[in-house]
């Protein structure tokens, strides 16, 4: 009977993100002074400038345009777009820091049984969308025993064939 892989590459974390940068040097500051990353030491064989920021366990590297002018720049705040986000203490005081700092956002809300998660949106200098949540309030569930509304055909088939293995190999 075939294996169902729950880590098919043995993955242990996130480690980074990459961003091309208009501007490495203001994106460092963006990163550093809104955000709370902090440098760190970044190889120096790179033969292009960039800059390794590290917080909240994540890793970012910002990566210089070699053409900055032709990178196109995103003004409207969508939150549908691709975006990183980041769990906060207060929203309230988020929102608050963005205003004194002048940064534009957006806010959402997602209910679900009766747990609200409040959001704020906005771009950094290159347009690459931030998201600041309360999102701990929501707990994870795996899908596994439930229909879940955006589940495909396949994942359905995937979750039942976990379940059959679960119920055929012991567990140890």
């Amino acid at each position: 009977m075939k294996e169902i892989a729950r880590n098919p590459l043995h993955l242990k974390s996130v480690n980074h993100i990459s961003l091309i940068c208009r501007s490495a040097e203001e994106s460092l500051n963006f990163y550093q002074n809104v955000l709370g990353f902090f440098p760190i030491r970044r190889p120096g064989s790179f033969d292009f400038d960039g800059a390794w920021l590290f917080g909240y366990g994540i890793g970012i590297h910002l990566l210089q345009a070699e053409n900055p002018e032709k990178l196109p720049k995103k003004t409207e705040i969508n939150p549908k777009d691709n975006h990183i986000s980041f769990q906060c203490e207060s929203m309230g005081a988020v929102e608050k820091k963005l205003k004194e700092m002048e940064i534009d956002c957006v806010r959402a809300t997602v209910e679900e049984g009766g747990i609200r998660v409040d959001q704020l949106f906005f771009h950094d200098p290159d347009g690459f969308m931030i998201e600041i949540c309360n999102c701990d309030s929501l707990p994870v569930i795996p899908l596994a025993g439930e229909m879940a509304r955006s589940c495909s055909r396949l994942n359905l088939q995937m979750m039942q064939q976990q379940q059959q293995m679960q119920q055929v190999v012991p567990q140890l």
